[in-house]
């Protein structure tokens, strides 16, 4: 017999196509620009910490803005939220695609970034509503994770097609036709819901996280940019832990939060939000060093690049699919935590051999990353109760951004240190040209190209060696950091062997 809510919904699994396909542009746009940041870095010359905000501010709008969308959708609909998020993320990616200065391009992936949270917003308390059955929500869970994760593994493919045929511009202006085809999809086929009693939005303390979030990267971001500023540099970050600080405890004390920080209590919630962040944000910061390294050490074209990250791709999709039948004979735990010890021992094969020909590496890095996104997205959002979805889906999509824009900032700047510091002399060189040399690859790549002769060919090899050594150092930390959390999950869910029901 059908549910009252199936009665409601017939078109079910169109409605999870709509969604899956805004899931699938919004994961796309986290990575597509990556193999385009070589040819952004020479034509709009960013400095490394421009760059940074170039890659993952997107990321860090969406994170930002879930929390208060989420609000404003269970007010005003979430159906009208996600038409509105659409709009903005078309227009956007025009004004991306048409920028000529790094301020002007970050500007414009901070409002794609906010689009992407008003798309995002609502996406899992629709899908929790659509699928009630939960064998139906653990198989929709995991072809809803499965798009975002292909999206975020095509879009250096995508990208290097793009970049090769047109210019870099034209990977913001590809989002185009899907945010119309989504837009005519959902006006049609997703169904409008709100919270019937929708609490008071908290103006106070959507405040406090955005801003204590937007300190924090950016205190990251300048600790690998410029090391000789640490000390205002740390009392930034100081300064936006203690905002984050102070949001938590004003939402454990006001009667309408923006989020219920008691959902937290629940361990498989805590421990899946958490596996999401880390793991999420690893599997992204690797794209991003990949392309970069593909482009500037191993100097592949773009297509290439693209190419060369199709096993990432497909095996992430593989590993979203089959684990929850590996969770449900051997138990969630072992599922997740086994999921991040496969994913910590890509990254330490990256890290001890390198990515020449390392297959094996890409296959088990999607694999585990695939597996831990839908085991986690799915525990998120069976843990909490109906009528709290929307919070919880709300948690589950900013683990998802945060892990986007906390990876790149914390593994790149572990880079950055390591670039610069292990930055060889160029004797060849001018003082001036190693200095802009050392700010990144994509700066060096671009100074040594304007020297050319000799002086060009010193300063390129030795940017290559000092990012070969940047991204042992950032790719063994993300190893060490897995291995851990790995460790910890296995010990603490071990009670909850039989899975998440």
């Amino acid at each position: 017999m059908l549910t009252q809510t199936e009665r409601k919904t017939p078109h079910r699994w169109a409605t999870l196509a709509v969604l899956c396909a805004s899931l699938l542009m919004v994961g796309m746009d986290l990575t597509v620009l990556h193999v385009a940041v070589p040819t952004i870095s020479k034509r709009l010359l960013p400095n490394g910490s421009q760059l940074l905000w170039i890659v993952d501010g997107y990321a860090l709008t969406v994170a930002a803005g879930l929390i208060t969308c989420g609000t404003l959708g269970d007010r005003y609909g979430r159906k009208r939220l996600l038409l509105a998020g659409f709009l903005v993320f078309g227009l956007a990616s025009a004004g991306a695609a048409l920028s000529v200065s790094p301020l002007q391009l970050i500007i414009a992936r901070a409002a794609l970034g906010f689009g992407g949270a008003m798309i995002m917003a609502g996406t899992p308390a629709i899908l929790k509503a659509t699928f009630t059955d939960p064998r139906e929500r653990t198989l929709a869970v995991g072809l809803w994770t499965a798009a975002n994760s292909v999206g975020v593994s095509v879009g250096p493919l995508l990208g290097g097609l793009l970049v090769k045929q047109f210019w870099w511009g034209s990977v913001f202006l590809v989002n185009l036709p899907i945010a119309a085809a989504a837009l005519v999809g959902a006006a049609f086929l997703v169904p409008e819901s709100k919270n019937p009693r929708p609490s008071r939005w908290d103006a106070g303390g959507a405040a406090l996280s955005a801003l204590g979030l937007a300190l924090t990267v950016y205190a990251l971001q300048q600790l690998g940019e410029d090391p000789g500023a640490q000390l205002l540099t740390w009392l930034v970050a100081v300064a936006g832990v203690g905002l984050l600080v102070a949001f938590v405890r004003r939402q454990r004390r006001i009667s309408s939060p923006l989020l219920d920080v008691s959902l937290f209590t629940d361990r498989t919630f805590s421990f899946a939000a958490l596996g999401i962040l880390g793991c999420y944000g690893a599997y992204t910061t690797l794209l991003f060093l990949l392309t970069q390294r593909f482009q500037l050490v191993d100097a592949y074209s773009p297509l290439h690049a693209g190419l060369a990250l199709v096993p990432l791709a497909l095996t992430n999709a593989i590993g979203a699919a089959l684990a929850p039948r590996f969770s449900a004979r051997f138990g969630y735990h072992r599922g997740l935590s086994g999921g991040l010890l496969l994913t910590a021992l890509a990254f330490a094969a990256f890290s001890v051999f390198g990515t020449a020909d390392n297959y094996v590496a890409l296959v088990a890095a999607g694999l585990g990353a695939g597996a831990v996104m839908a085991l986690a997205s799915d525990a998120i959002l069976g843990a909490a109760p109906t009528e709290r979805a929307g919070e919880a889906g709300a948690v589950q999509e900013t683990s998802f951004s945060l892990g986007a824009g906390l990876g790149p900032a914390f593994l790149g700047t572990a880079l950055s240190l390591a670039y610069r510091s292990s930055f060889p002399s160029v004797p060849q060189a001018t003082e001036r040209q190693v200095e802009t040399a050392r700010q990144s690859l994509g700066a060096a790549s671009d100074i040594a190209e304007k020297a050319g002769g000799r002086t060009g060919k010193a300063l390129l090899d030795s940017a290559r060696h000092a990012f070969e050594t940047g991204f042992t150092v950032a790719t063994a930390v993300a190893a060490v950091s897995l291995t851990l959390f790995a460790a910890l999950s296995a010990v603490q869910l071990r009670s909850f062997s039989k899975g998440v029901e």
